[in-house]
């Protein structure tokens, strides 16, 4: 039994846990050996410590049998992202300046993980600066997608869907400023929460350098897992409170029941670019799955999502802007690129040059938009959306051209205007097409996200998992 452990989701691990049918050292050496067979294909995990991992997995046991057992994740093996700070561990961002950047102390989501009793067990790669729908860097090289070398295993936090998609753990942790949890779960076949801003701690460690307003008010950390289940447990795992985040919401936020909880509304295309067929048929199928379990599902047009997506290029690249210097300084060539390709896309929209004054109208009508959308969950409290409206996309296509790159912009609508309006969003896989995974992406209301993972986990029920996978 074992050496089959690593293929149970987290909350079978748990169950086996409470019960004593396993131990923690059972779950990670079993872990390490699918680790060991697969990630020399796949490279999702740049940094694995086995046996730093075996004397936290014996120490749980240990608590275990003490009866000291505590959190939600105490004893399950879990990884995390290098763009995080993890005490002993170099926060590298993929930048081989900073590959001897050893923190001090745990980020706020890493202690939250670390209080939930979660070992954490490697470290998962991502883009320099974490700015691309690509995982691939100077210092660590190419993450590889398990369904297909020759697709991206999405970005930034393409290295935990690729981890968590091939069995190597059963839980992995992302962050999302423009899609980097749910679009590499799309990529991947997993499981991806972005969770209402607020909800899960964010900040650094130490708080500098300082981040970007966007960054405060639209960066949040979320989970990969092969299940909802594994995603609503990864998320109660991260969700410690800190007083290092000033923008974490406190108590229970959780909005009262809705009587219209049965109604979707289905988004196809607010305007900005049809989705292809696997694409539309994804959402069609989601939308009947939901319908035979007693939902009301409706097609919308919401174009508010079409100005969201724009106005995120507007604040986001504006304020990266101000660190181009280091970008050019110590970033990779194929950063520098894509940085370069998001100016030329999105000046069609704000010029090359947007002024002060264009930046301060862009956060003054972020309210306004987030207030529609707000109006529009009264009617419809879940939106049935597309993750991208394409298939996914091969390696580097963001980088091989300015054409390229717009092309990928208007496919990731989705992954842009979310962060922008505020909201949740959970990425769930539906199914295989041309041997690669398709999904749907649910939004809720803020502070809505439990339940928003109850409805994922209706079209869960109806289209299945479809991980762990072996590497093709």
């Amino acid at each position: 039994m074992t050496n089959e452990l690593w293929t149970l989701p987290a909350t079978r691990m748990r169950d086996l846990l409470d019960s004593g049918e396993a131990s923690s050292r059972e779950l990670v050496d079993s872990c390490l050996a699918r680790i060991e067979a697969v990630n020399p294909r796949l490279n999702a995990l740049v940094e694995v410590r086995p046996d730093e991992a075996r004397a936290a997995a014996e120490a749980a046991d240990s608590a275990r049998a003490a009866g000291e057992a505590h959190g939600c994740l105490h004893g399950i093996p879990v990884a995390t992202k290098i763009n995080t700070e993890q005490r002993g561990y170099a926060t590298t961002q993929g930048v081989v300046a900073w590959a001897e950047a050893v923190a001090e102390e745990d980020a706020p989501v890493i202690a939250s993980l670390r209080n939930a009793g979660a070992l954490l067990v490697g470290r998962t790669n991502a883009p320099a600066f974490a700015f691309r729908w690509f995982s691939n860097n100077d210092l660590h090289g190419r993450t590889l997608n398990p369904w297909d070398a020759g697709r991206t295993p999405g970005g930034s936090s393409g290295g935990s869907s690729a981890a968590v998609a091939s069995g190597m753990l059963p839980l992995g942790h992302g962050n999302d400023i423009g899609g980097s949890v749910r679009y590499p779960a799309y990529a991947t076949g997993t499981v991806g929460l972005r969770p209402t801003p607020g909800l899960v701690s964010g900040g650094t460690a130490a708080g500098d350098p300082p981040e970007t307003l966007s960054v405060q008010t639209m960066a949040v950390h979320g989970p990969h897992a092969r299940t909802v289940g594994d995603v609503r447990l990864g998320l109660h795992g991260m969700s410690g409170r800190d007083p290092r985040d000033p923008w974490q919401v406190a108590g229970n936020p959780t909005p009262a029941p809705s009587p219209n909880a049965r109604r979707v509304g289905l988004l196809r295309d607010p305007g900005v670019v049809t989705p292809s067929p696997s694409v539309d048929a994804a959402l069609t199928q989601a939308g009947r799955d939901l319908e035979a379990a007693g939902y009301e599902v409706e097609e919308v047009e919401l174009p508010l999502f079409a100005e969201a997506y724009r106005i995120w290029y507007l604040l986001v690249l504006r304020e990266f802007l101000t660190i181009m210097p280091l970008v050019r300084e110590v970033g990779d060539e194929a950063m520098q690129r894509a940085a370069l390709f998001y100016q030329e896309g999105s000046a069609e929209w704000w010029g090359t040059e947007p002024t002060l004054h264009d930046y301060i109208a862009g956060y003054a009508r972020r309210g306004q938009l987030m207030r529609k959308l707000s109006t529009v969950l009264e009617e419809y409290p879940t939106l049935l959306t597309p993750v991208s409206a394409d298939e996914v996309m091969l390696q580097d296509a963001d980088i091989q051209s300015a054409e390229g790159m717009r092309r990928c912009m208007d496919i990731q609508w989705p992954m842009m205007s979310l962060p922008l309006l505020g909201v949740p969003g959970l990425a769930v896989p539906t199914g295989v097409v041309g041997g690669l995974p398709t999904g749907v992406q649910l939004i809720g209301r803020r502070f809505d996200d439990e339940r928003l993972l109850d409805v994922g986990e209706v079209i869960e029920r109806a289209r299945g998992s479809f991980t762990p996978i072996d590497p093709t």
